[in-house]
C-alpha cells in the first residue's frame, strides 16, 4: 500500500513508520512526506531515508480549501492510498476529509474519546487520571474523532509532569502507530459503519491494544 506522511514538526513518528516500512515483508511503502511547514525535523529524516518529500506551506495560501487542495493534488500525483497523518498540526477541511474517508489515520496521544484536542497531558494530569496513552483512528471531520484502530494503555505516576508524561506515551505511539498501518495495509483492519472490525488475525501477530506498564 502506498502511504503519504503528513507532518509539521520533528517527525518522531515518520522514523517509527519509515522504520516500520524498511522491513522486507511490511505491508506498506511511504511514497511522500509532505511537510506544511519549511526547515523541519521531519523533513530531513524522510531525505535520510531516501523518501521523496516537499514543503506545502499553509502560509501560502488564501484559505484552508486552496490549502487542503494542493495537499489533494500532490498526494494524488504520488499516488497515495493511505494517509497517516504524524503531528500534522492543521485541521483539514470537511471536502478533504471526506474525499480521503477511510483512507487516512491519524495518531492522537489520548485514549479516544477522553481528552481530544490540545495540551493532552496537563488536562490528563489535572483530571488525575491513572491511565492515559493514545489512538490510531480513522480521521472524520470532528476534531480527534473517527473509528479506533489501535489504543496503547500508559500509566500516570504520581509525580508526572506533562513532559514525562509525553516522553512515556510517544515509545507507545511508536509501536502502536506501525502496527496500525500494517492492519490496516494487510486489509485486517477495516471500517464497518463507524467502528474498526478485524479479521485474518493470527497468534502471533499482536492484539490491538496493547500495555505499556512503565
Amino acid at each position: 500500500m502506498k502511504v503519504g506522511v503528513l507532518i509539521s514538526g520533528r517527525g518522531s513518528n515518520l522514523q517509527a513508520l519509515i522504520d516500520a516500512c524498511a522491513e522486507a515483508d511490511f505491508p506498506a511503502e511511504i511514497v511522500t512526506v509532505i511537510s506544511n511547514r519549511p526547515n523541519v525535523g521531519g523533513l530531513e529524516l524522510a531525505e535520510a531515508a531516501g523518501i521523496p518529500h516537499q514543503v506545502i506551506n499553509h502560509k501560502d495560501f488564501e484559505d484552508r480549501e486552496s490549502f487542503d487542495g494542493a495537499l489533494d493534488e500532490a498526494l494524488q500525483a504520488a499516488g497515495v492510498e493511505l494517509i497517516c497523518s504524524a503531528g500534522f498540526m492543521r485541521i483539514l477541511t470537511d471536502g478533504f476529509v471526506e474525499k480521503w474517508r477511510n483512507k487516512q489515520l491519524n495518531i492522537h496521544p489520548s485514549l479516544l474519546p477522553s481528552f481530544k484536542g490540545l495540551h493532552v497531558h496537563e488536562r490528563s494530569i489535572e483530571a488525575g487520571v491513572r491511565i492515559s496513552g493514545c489512538t490510531v483512528h480513522f480521521v472524520r471531520a470532528e476534531m480527534d474523532d473517527g473509528p479506533i484502530v489501535a489504543q496503547a494503555a500508559v500509566p500516570v505516576h504520581s509525580d508526572d509532569t506533562a513532559s514525562t508524561l509525553a516522553a512515556r506515551i510517544l515509545v507507545a505511539e511508536h509501536k502502536i502507530y506501525p502496527l496500525a498501518l500494517k492492519l490496516v495495509a494487510e486489509g485486517k483492519a477495516r471500517v464497518v459503519g463507524e467502528k474498526v472490525v478485524f479479521s485474518g488475525l493470527d497468534e502471533t501477530e499482536e492484539a490491538p491494544v496493547l500495555s505499556h506498564p512503565q
